[in-house]
């Protein structure tokens, strides 16, 4: 008895457990012969049998699946109707003729049934059909069904029986809209601007967003003609069509006279109830509006919650930093409605020119302190000489750490005004040290002799601070010159001192004298600053360097080890491998969990049988999974051995 015999004849089981797994053995050895007994399973009350069949029918597929199946369409009972239309929608396309005949049915719903289908089998022989079915077919449900699965196949040859079905019931031209939409065909802009003169107003709505849907610039034209006589609410989509068609750039190519209409009702949109109208309006206005849209718009922006409208906030003062600045900008600057001020200062941060920054810099004595923080930053943003002086008075006069730092920020780090050295340096001992650390970084950008020799000075301090940021300027500034002072630094009682003084030779690797001393504090009593000479050795990677990491694997500490291991794992470094190899007994899981993992990475015969012994270690399951990674890491890479 072949298999498939011995699958139909369980079929006739009246165990269901064996009919069961009867229709999974089908569909796993594609029985054709088993379809018709499969179909009649979708019958079944068992929802078992019928999942089984569904998927067996599914599976095996073919003309005799669809012949099977498609009698079931006529159930009295609407789960088997409905499973069966979901079967045919994933293999009915393996029998276009049995579906193209059910499009005929005299039973209007198997019509409605098989349009559907249709609709799902992906294939441009559905479309004539379909076509067929929505010009001629009497009964409506079924031109709509028909409709809306030629928006599901979305295939171009459709457009043309769309087009002619604008003129339908409607109900049929809901669904033809969105077909169009979805298919987006040239030829279609002209009948769904024709239908505009005698549709509903529901209608000429959805035709107003299909035809912003399909992009076609031509129907920007016929649109700008409805503007005058359509209703507001339609009028306002007609806007938002336009913007969406042309993009705002595009707008300006208007004539006059089009984009003063089309700036006039866009005005108008921005108070319709539909959010995404307002955006295009306030996009559209962006490129071709003035001080009264400013108004209109920055109205709407300051109604807005900044943290629920956030996204929508952002975009707006996006759209926004299209114009120039105008009179309705400063007034709301100048308004005292914080929302507005801040919206503006934002909006601003994006222009340039003198003009922007004197606009910013009057309206800054009136500002509350939150807006003059706004308005420091903008001017750090955008300003340029112009503001030198400003800024200058603000340092010596300000007291607020983040209107200092806005003022150190732009004369330090974007002028680098060595005239304002005096100021800057003097902050280094203010109170805040997010401003002390904005001071150090200007210093340090203006650079030079004279500041170079201030932090000279300042390394002779008892203040542990003082000294502290004297070794990072020094080192920043120029650290083969200061190397003298980074030597004395690297002997500082405070181990955060000899860090930084070792991160100061950081750019010092074809130095001799320099490497020594990043050598001699190998040993130090401070794990972190070992730390970072690993870090610097493993920067400075060359041939003598090495022995130097290696020694490292046996500092005392763990992670001192690990980072050392980590250097040589990134360099392949082979010499290490017999002290790497030692530290796979090191008592810390961490520390062998590392080295094993950097045995991966270097590979080689040796550090392939160092692994195959960890992972058959009766050690800990994780160790031993991580030494499997790297045996497998260097199979892949290196094969089984060099």
């Amino acid at each position: 008895m072949t298999d498939c015999s011995k699958v139909l004849d369980e079929l006739k089981s009246d165990d269901n457990e064996v009919i069961r797994e009867a229709a999974f053995q089908a569909a796993e050895l594609g029985c054709t012969e088993a379809v018709p007994q499969l179909a009649e399973l979708l019958k079944s009350n068992h929802l078992g049998l019928q999942e089984a069949a569904d998927q067996a029918l599914r599976s095996i597929g073919g003309k005799g699946a669809v012949h099977a199946v498609v009698p079931l369409l006529r159930s009295d009972d609407a789960p088997v109707r409905n499973l069966s239309m979901d079967i045919l929608r994933e293999v009915g396309a393996k029998d276009f003729a049995s579906l193209v005949a059910l499009v005929h049915d005299e039973d209007a719903d198997i019509r409605i049934f098989a349009t559907d289908i249709l609709g799902s089998t992906n294939s441009f022989m559905a479309v004539d059909p379909l076509c067929d079915a929505l010009l001629k077919d009497p009964e409506v449900n079924v031109r709509y069904q028909a409709a809306v699965s030629l928006g599901d196949l979305a295939n171009p040859a459709a457009a043309k029986c769309l087009n002619k079905a604008m003129q339908d019931d409607e109900w049929v031209q809901y669904a033809v809209i969105e077909a169009l939409a979805k298919i987006k065909h040239s030829s279609s802009v002209d009948a769904l601007v024709k239908a505009l003169n005698t549709s509903s107003d529901l209608v000429a709505s959805m035709i107003v967003d299909a035809l912003g849907d399909v992009g076609n610039i031509k129907a920007v034209t016929m649109l700008l003609r409805h503007l005058d006589k359509a209703p507001t609410a339609l009028r306002n989509k007609i806007v938002k069509a336009i913007v969406g068609i042309l993009g705002g750039k595009s707008l300006k190519l208007l004539s006059a006279n089009e984009r003063e209409k089309l700036r006039e009702y866009m005005l108008v949109a921005l108070k319709d109830e539909d959010v995404d109208v307002q955006d295009a309006a306030i996009s559209g206005l962006s490129f071709v509006g003035g001080e009264k849209a400013t108004e209109e718009v920055l109205k709407i922006a300051s109604e807005l919650d900044p943290d629920r409208d956030r996204d929508r906030l952002a975009q707006i003062i996006d759209d926004m930093s299209n114009l120039s600045l105008n009179e309705a900008m400063i007034a709301a600057l100048n308004s005292g409605s914080f929302k507005k001020a801040a919206i503006v200062i934002e909006l601003m941060s994006r222009f340039e020119g003198p003009e922007v920054s004197k606009v910013l810099m009057d309206a800054f004595e009136s500002g509350d302190r939150d807006i003059k923080r706004g308005i420091l930053e903008a001017l750090v943003a955008t300003g340029g000489d112009e503001t030198k002086v400003f800024f200058e008075n603000i340092l010596e006069t300000e007291q607020d750490g983040s209107m200092l730092k806005s003022a150190i920020n732009f004369l330090g780090l974007k002028l680098k005004d060595a005239g304002a050295i005096d100021g800057i340096f003097a902050l280094l001992n203010h109170a805040y040290d997010d401003v002390k650390e904005a001071a150090l970084d200007a210093c340090v950008a203006i650079g030079g002799e004279d500041v170079n020799r201030r932090f000279v000075e300042l390394f002779n301090s008892n203040e542990a601070i003082d000294r502290l940021m004297a070794v990072f300027a020094m080192g920043k500034i120029d650290s083969k010159g200061n190397i003298e002072y980074i030597k004395r630094a690297l002997g500082d009682e405070l181990p955060d001192i000899r860090k930084i003084a070792l991160e100061a030779l950081h750019d010092c690797c074809s130095d001799e004298e320099s490497m020594s001393l990043i050598f001699s504090r190998l040993h130090d009593e401070n794990r972190d600053v070992r730390l970072t000479v690993i870090e610097l050795l493993g920067n400075c990677y060359k041939e003598e360097v090495i022995p130097y990491i290696i020694q490292a694997l046996q500092d005392d500490d763990d992670w001192v080890q690990i980072r050392a291991a980590e250097a040589l794992g990134e360099h392949r470094e082979e010499s290490a491998l017999p002290q790497l190899i030692t530290m796979l007994d090191s008592p810390h899981k961490i520390v062998v969990i590392k080295v094993i993992e950097v045995l991966g990475a270097i590979g080689g015969t040796m550090a392939f049988q160092a692994l195959l012994e960890a992972s058959n270690a009766d050690a800990d399951p994780e160790i031993v999974q991580t030494a499997e990674e790297a045996i497998l890491r260097i199979q892949e890479e290196q094969g089984e051995g060099k």
